[in-house]
């Protein structure tokens, strides 16, 4: 699980321009965080000590006029809830068309054409499982969920591309396989199947795509996730998620009755 200060150092761009304040910041509902994720994700929080949520933006992606960001709300220890989200107005307003997924995390994203996309994502713990795709034949409207494999086995997906609507590759990170922890695996059915075409102890690359249009920028004074997209002569400020994403804290507990 990566810390705050992972997520900070880690996991975005970093710019070296100033920061610039974009037009409006995105309204998302906090993740829910209560008894049931405090019990379930092992949590020590209590209402006069709640844990910090927070959220991370991990991917970016637009097609057919949309911007998608994909990323997920998690402690300084658990990750609670995947998140899927689009902007139909350049990121001044967000909207969630897919429901967030307990315990998993969503990373990168890709469209191919304006109406096929997928956003790969996994559950999270100790060791990464069950890796999966969110794939949407409909400019992001409606997404399902397709598992890598058949069965619960471990790993991530470290990264993929798709040159047609049907044709992919990805590589999975199987890490504690040692000799086998990078595996090459291709589909001609959008996801639906995958075969193993190559295995290798060392990272495998994959063919590169055109350079990103959009980016995301930690600005840690401001404790907030600016979304930026390339002109051509600078960034352009258009978005800005902000870093906390809600607490951990236990449900009120109801008042007795008075005694009479």
């Amino acid at each position: 699980m990566r810390s705050l200060g992972a997520l900070l150092l880690g996991t975005v761009l970093l710019a070296q321009e100033p920061p610039r304040k974009p037009s409006a910041q995105p309204a998302l509902a906090p993740a829910v965080c209560a008894d049931s994720e405090i019990a379930e994700f092992g949590l020590e929080c209590s209402a006069e000590d709640p844990c910090p949520v927070y959220l991370e933006i991990a991917g970016l992606a637009s097609a057919g006029g949309r911007l998608f960001a994909t990323g997920n709300f998690h402690t300084s220890t658990a990750t609670l809830w995947s998140l899927l989200a689009v902007s139909d107005d350049d990121g001044k307003t967000w909207r969630e068309p897919a429901s967030r997924i307990r315990g998993a995390a969503l990373d990168l994203i890709q469209f191919s054409g304006t109406d096929t996309g997928w956003a790969a994502g996994h559950i999270a713990g100790e060791l990464p499982r069950d890796p999966f795709f969110l794939r949407t034949s409909d400019n992001g409207d409606s997404w399902r969920r397709i598992p890598v494999f058949e069965d619960s086995s471990y790993g991530v997906v470290e990264n993929f591309v798709f040159d047609s609507k049907s044709h992919g590759l990805l590589v999975i990170n199987r890490r504690g396989a040692r000799n086998q922890r990078y595996q090459k695996m291709e589909t001609q059915s959008g996801a639906d199947s995958w075969m193993l075409r190559e295995v290798s102890p060392s990272a495998i690359a994959l063919p590169r795509t055109r350079a990103a249009d959009y980016r995301i920028r930690v600005d840690s004074a401001a404790r907030l996730q600016r979304i930026e997209r390339r002109t051509e002569k600078a960034w352009e400020p258009l978005s800005a998620f902000p870093v906390s994403g809600g607490a951990c804290k236990p449900a009120p507990r109801p008042e007795p009755p008075p005694q009479n």
